[in-house]
């Protein structure tokens, strides 16, 4: 049997890897972790995937106030719409770590790349489908759900891939990384997704970042996915991750769930992390529309990119600080614990403290921070799955994240419901805070960086 170097950095073994490669076209090439440049290459290439994704997710929350103007949609149906995005979200995401596990990320994230690149360009297309009012926006609410349904494998493939290409103490700096283009595309629409509004009307922000996310598949599938491919003798990237005692490749097991489902540190995994996107979903749905109501003479640039700009740095330095606390002796439980600790409590306080500010300053200056301490979450909780189930990282990921889509349907619609009813901005403020100490004390108590399956 032929034996491929496991060291593909200097570029002058390539010629004589693809040799032995060619010798030996039917095994599992590639079981190793990525080499320093090749790890470079997939987190820019992940880096910039997850920036177009969340770009075409945000694309609407940014325009639904002119949206709802031109097509006469109360606070109720704007909820409506906004929510939508999360029920296809959440019915994709086991099925997306899943197949992620079976045939590889590499497989699953560019055909799900074409599918919601697609939906974005067609948006306002559709919104023009019918005259009818209510046709037409149960058209745009359809399109939402296929949307979301589309976007519900990038992550759950994104997880499977660095948890098994990527060692334990540089998983957190390498995943939050990553996980900051979410921050990245929300501040590419917020300012020059509103430039583009206000100069050539809310349509061309879609167009805009459907071309955007075709272009990042394209380069994607044909400059690092098909030459990872070529270096392998046409064999997925995918493999089984390596036994760290014995370095063979470690063989395929279903997922033990009903193991799993016994473990209250699964079960912290799932509450926290609906507690915390329950709070980044209704930031990232309604802060737009807080803003233009309570301050209408504020440039939406401003708004909309202040909070993500602090949140890039905040989300990768969590990263970084992560690795290096477990690099220096730290428990992984300890440090996921003292993240999460950031993220939840860090949201609570300041969208408590919201209440008891009146200037535009000091309601942007809570607002962003709230966004900020969210971006601990990448470091913390996001990550936890390769920590608890790195063999299965990316099916875990995938009904944590199914669990935390489900107050991206429900805390956006009942929000907007509350503000339709109250027109109180604040008591949707506060019962955020309450669901956010409560993920808080639930993954303090129960949750754990260990191995548990």
């Amino acid at each position: 049997m032929a034996v491929v170097s496991t060291d593909l950095i200097e570029d002058g073994q390539l010629l004589k890897e693809c040799i032995l490669i060619k010798e030996n076209t039917k095994s599992p090439i590639d079981n190793r972790i990525w080499s320093k440049s090749e790890k470079k290459q997939w987190v820019i290439g992940l880096f910039s995937g997850t920036t177009f994704l969340y770009a075409a997710r945000t694309i609407m929350p940014l325009c639904v106030v002119a949206v709802s103007e031109e097509l006469h949609w109360d606070k109720t149906e704007s909820g409506m719409v906004l929510s939508a995005f999360f029920w296809g979200y959440c019915m994709t995401q086991f099925l997306g770590g899943y197949l992620s596990d079976i045939v590889g990320g590499d497989v699953v994230l560019p055909i799900a790349a074409c599918m919601w690149s697609l939906i974005t360009f067609w948006t306002p297309w559709f919104a023009y489908l019918s005259t009818d009012k209510n046709y037409a926006l149960y058209i745009v609410v359809l399109s939402r759900v296929l949307l979301g349904a589309s976007q519900g494998f990038h992550y759950p493939g994104m997880t499977s891939l660095i948890s098994r290409k990527v060692l334990e103490n540089q998983r957190s700096f390498t995943y939050s990384v990553v996980a900051a283009g979410s921050y990245v595309g929300t501040l590419l629409t917020g300012s020059l997704g509103s430039i583009m509004m206000d100069e050539y009307g809310w349509q061309m922000p879609f167009y805009c970042i459907g071309l955007l996310g075709i272009s990042w598949m394209l380069l994607m599938r044909y400059m690092l996915i098909a030459k990872q491919r070529w270096r392998n003798g046409g064999l997925s990237i995918y493999s089984e991750p390596l036994n760290e005692k014995t370095g063979k490749m470690e063989q395929k097991t279903p997922v033990p769930w009903l193991i799993l489902l016994t473990k209250p540190a699964f079960w912290s995994l799932l509450v926290g992390h609906f507690c915390e996107n329950n709070a980044f979903y209704i930031l990232l749905s309604w802060m737009p529309t807080y803003f233009h109501e309570n301050f209408p003479s504020a440039k939406g640039w401003v708004f909309n990119v202040v909070p993500w700009v602090i949140t890039i740095p905040s989300s990768i330095g969590s990263g970084y600080l992560a690795d290096l606390m477990i690099n220096n002796g730290y428990s992984v439980t300890f440090v996921r614990k003292f993240m999460e600790s950031v993220a939840l409590l860090g949201t609570a306080l300041f969208l408590s403290l919201i209440s008891f500010a009146s200037s535009y300053s000091m309601c942007l200056t809570c607002l962003a921070l709230a966004v900020a301490c969210c971006g601990f979450h990448s470091s913390g909780i996001l990550v936890n799955p390769q920590d608890i189930a790195p063999r299965h990282a990316g099916s875990v990921f995938g009904i944590m994240n199914m669990a935390g889509a489900i107050p991206g349907f429900i805390g956006v619609y009942v929000a907007g419901h509350i503000l339709e009813a109250t027109k109180s901005w604040n008591a949707v403020f506060g019962q955020t805070a309450v669901v956010c100490l409560f993920g808080w004390i639930v993954f303090i108590l129960f949750g754990t960086g260990k191995k548990v399956i």
